[in-house]
């Protein structure tokens, strides 16, 4: 949203795509539509929201771009129809899904990542009476426990697996970021009475439908507390698969970009956290710097360089703070299942050498997912690393899929759906 709006207002031609139903993604869900979650998230997003609207921008939503036929054309799918988008500058902002971290009972129904149960409660599932423990680490989980809270739900306890110590340093540091503390303050009211417990985490869930208890490791000790959904989130890991589609070189697992966030394709930019794990402050401060770049506004896009870079120095301090402790790698039992879409468990993964091995002799990664659950989860257990994509990158209709066939095999008329 920021990218689209700096470039139109510069004077471009600009179409926004967007997978969901509405514009917003995670952060802004339904909040742009007056939804109110919080009075600040809903002043920005309508905000955003208005700025699109005036500086006169295409939006299409419900539209998911699976592949890239030729240079400066995508092609995506919407509910019924093909769409062939051609373009001069591109913007990648496919930002982030949810780590899950393999335990025993971790695929029980209700079981599930922090931030998809804040998303399906913010959709409308009512969660109203519910006893819930929110596990993991970083601010979000603050963030999701306040907002269960905020619809009704008990919130039983927040477990982070962060020491005290590293709390600590994190709190003082803090302290040259007045937003944060501010954000901090109004949280901790939100969540006044709910017990928080340091250096604990899920070892396992319990239940004979769907999930009905869990025990948690607290303070080095097993203790198993009774609860009607477990909200796990342990980081975020960058969507970068379309980016890898388009030939965009990857460092450390995140988008390569260039100071005005170009990537080394020439005239595709890439902003938010496929760059890097940075929140949403750092996300629309580097899609205003990547949509004035795109626009040729360099000059005006220099001048957030140094907004940027204080988002960055926060971003490098949540990673030192909430760094993964080596106990988590160690949960998954022989018989916990890995991958969900084809039922592998750990015990046949673990003889393996690498994700490729794996994928050949097990099917890890081949189910409706791709890879997308197992892989980052295989890359804690194992230290693998997907080594490859290829369109469709997401699943598509067999009848687009034959589309893409036409354009190889000129002698036949391709046939497509809508244009876009």
């Amino acid at each position: 949203m920021a990218a689209a709006d700096c470039a139109a207002e510069s004077g471009r031609r600009v179409g926004i795509v967007d997978d969901n139903a509405s514009l917003g993604g995670q952060i802004w869900r339904g909040e742009s539509h007056g939804h109110r979650t919080n009075e600040q998230g809903t002043e920005d997003a309508a905000g955003w929201t208005g700025r699109l609207q005036a500086a006169r921008v295409t939006a299409l939503c419900g539209l998911r771009i699976f592949d890239q036929p030729e240079p400066g054309v995508l092609l995506a799918e919407g509910t019924d129809s093909l769409f062939e988008l051609s373009y001069e500058k591109l913007v990648l902002a496919t930002g982030a899904r949810e780590r899950f971290l393999p335990f025993p009972g971790w695929t029980l129904p209700n079981v599930m990542g922090a931030g998809g149960l804040q998303a399906m409660v913010k959709c409308g599932l009512p969660v109203q009476g519910k006893r819930v423990v929110v596990a993991g680490t970083g601010p979000l989980l603050l963030a999701v426990a306040a907002n269960l809270r905020q619809h009704g739900a008990e919130i039983a306890m927040i477990c982070e697996q962060a020491s005290w110590s590293s709390l600590g340093r994190f709190g003082v540091a803090l302290a040259g970021h007045a937003g944060k503390l501010w954000q901090a303050w109004q949280l901790k009211k939100v969540l006044a009475g709910i017990p928080f417990v340091a250096a604990s985490w899920p070892l396992a869930a319990h239940g004979r439908q769907s999930l009905e208890n869990v025990t948690l490791s607290l303070r080095g000790k097993p203790t198993t507390i009774p609860c009607d959904y477990l909200a796990c989130g342990f980081h975020l890991v960058p969507n970068i698969e379309l980016p890898l589609l388009l030939g965009c070189q990857i460092q450390a697992g995140c988008v390569k970009v260039d100071n005005l966030q170009e990537t080394t394709v020439s005239g595709v930019f890439c902003a938010g956290e496929p760059t890097g794990i940075g929140g949403i402050e750092l996300s629309l401060v580097e899609g205003q710097i990547a949509g004035l770049a795109a626009a040729g506004c360099t000059t005006e896009a220099q001048r957030l360089f140094g907004e940027r870079e204080k988002a960055r120095r926060f971003a490098r301090l949540l990673e030192r703070t909430f760094r993964l402790r080596p106990e988590l790698r160690r949960l998954s039992s022989p018989e916990t299942i890995v991958c969900r879409c084809e039922d592998i468990p750990y015990s046949r993964l673990h003889p393996h050498s690498s994700w490729r091995a794996a994928k050949l002799h097990t099917r890890c990664g081949m189910g409706p997912c791709q890879g997308r659950v197992c892989g980052p989860a295989a890359q804690v257990l194992f230290g693998w690393n997907p080594d490859s994509v290829r369109p469709p990158v997401f699943p598509a209709r067999v009848e687009h899929l034959a589309t893409l066939r036409g354009r190889t095999e000129p002698q036949h008329n391709p046939t497509t759906g809508g244009q876009g």
